[in-house]
């Protein structure tokens, strides 16, 4: 099971679902696979996740803040200031995220909008790839 980034359509949004694959016992998160949706609500109330989120609102606010540096160690900033996307956390939740076979995992729903975007056009190729950097680098510091 992987991450989705689903960008929206005429919006200039972008829905990413996380879900969680490995136990965090940091967070008392132990047993991640569950057969019912239901089971796994009693996780998303549980502490251990609120602080999760907690913990994934302020890395993310600071993924945003400063970006991970592209593969060739450029910033996004440093290439085009004009079209570099201002990101903001539209929305940062706990998911129930669908597995193989019966199998449900809790998991991070999170939406970034571009607040700089045109309101009706989509997210363009350089916010996409923007959007990925911060992802992969949210979903390492998380440990996830």
């Amino acid at each position: 099971m992987t991450m989705r980034i689903a960008p929206d359509k005429n919006q200039p949004s972008v829905a990413i679902e996380i879900p969680l694959v490995k136990p965090l016992p940091d967070y008392d998160l132990e047993q991640m696979e569950q057969p019912t949706p239901r089971d796994i609500d009693g996780i998303l109330v549980s502490q251990g996740f609120r602080d999760l989120v907690d913990d994934a609102r302020g890395i993310l606010t600071d993924l945003l803040a400063h970006p991970p540096a592209l593969a060739d160690g450029s910033h996004l900033v440093d290439l085009d200031l004009a079209n570099v996307p201002h990101l903001e956390i539209a929305q940062l939740t706990g998911a129930i995220c669908p597995g193989d076979e019966e199998v449900y995992r809790p998991g991070l729903w999170i939406v970034l909008k571009d607040t700089k975007a045109p309101a009706k056009q989509a997210l363009n190729e350089m916010a996409l790839e923007h959007v990925r950097l911060i992802v992969e680098a949210f979903v390492k510091r998380l440990g996830l």
